[in-house]
């Protein structure tokens, strides 16, 4: 599955809704939590029946952030379920009990639609949910995990500059990799999307590290993603021809070989294929 662009939406607005299938992203986020006034979520939550077809027009999937207080989080996720949401991002999750509950919960009202089961993405905002990322991962519903930068650095009174950021980061994205998940984010923060060259730089440096995609707080983010975790065709053409002598090779019996003058053997052969898994 491919979701290099995941684009964060204030369920509350009409107007943005109405234009997010427009925006090129590979997800949309239907966000109840943050960007919603607490007056507003009920009246939210109830318009995810419309907003989540809406959204999802161009063939996107489609997401919804859930709160993190217990009653409105199964109210949330009930409504995301009902409405024929893809999955849930679980604002400030901690902990694999957490998640197994509400999949419990969920698992009542997908029984009674007839609907495949909700995916989840755990969204770690403290120190606490850092160091338990693994066992997060691990969770049988979970599609991928991301670090909330922002959070975290204030969970542990700092401030979130890229040294302070990029070890709990890491931490995140390893444990999603461990347990074969996807794992979304930068390093860097990118709370100021108008930061053109700085996001440009941050995204391509967590293409390096393996990140799978990115979450955009403003449609013009999403080209820069939905680019940065794309395989270049340089690097698609070296897959290619990478996959091509190994087709030769295994028939000659060996199983490394030289590429132009880079000697090749399984992990290159299977990063290769990695590369090819990300082409439409």
């Amino acid at each position: 599955m491919r979701l290099r662009s995941l684009l964060y939406v204030p369920a509350s607005s009409e107007r943005f809704i109405a234009k997010a299938h427009e925006r090129g992203a590979d997800a949309i986020i239907l966000d109840l939590e943050d960007s919603v006034a607490y007056g507003e979520k009920q009246a939210a939550r109830a318009g995810l029946v419309q907003a989540v077809p809406m959204a999802g027009r161009s063939g996107a999937k489609v997401f919804v952030r859930v709160n993190a207080e217990t009653e409105l989080q199964q109210a949330d996720a009930e409504a995301a379920c009902r409405a024929g949401a893809f999955g849930l991002f679980i604002a400030k999750a901690k902990a694999p009990k957490q998640l197994r509950s509400l999949a419990e919960r969920l698992a009542v009202t997908e029984r009674e639609l007839g609907r495949e089961p909700l995916c989840f993405v755990a969204l770690l905002e403290d120190a606490s949910a850092v160091l338990d990322a693994r066992p997060i991962a691990a969770c049988q519903r979970v599609l991928g995990l991301v670090a909330g930068g922002e959070d975290i650095a204030t969970s542990i009174g700092a401030e979130p500059v890229p040294e302070v950021l990029r070890l709990p980061k890491l931490l995140v994205h390893l444990a999603a990799k461990a347990e074969g998940k996807l794992s979304f984010g930068t390093l860097a923060t990118v709370a100021d999307y108008q930061q053109r060259d700085a996001l440009v730089a941050a995204a391509r440096e967590a293409s390096r590290h393996g990140f799978d995609g990115a979450t955009c707080i403003h449609p013009s983010v999403v080209p820069i993603m939905n680019t940065a975790f794309s395989p270049s065709e340089e690097k698609i053409a070296w897959a290619r021809s990478v996959l091509d002598a190994a087709t030769g090779a295994a028939a000659e019996g060996r199983g490394a070989f030289l590429v132009g003058d880079r000697m090749v053997d399984a992990p290159i052969i299977e990063r290769a294929r990695r590369i090819l898994q990300k082409i439409d």
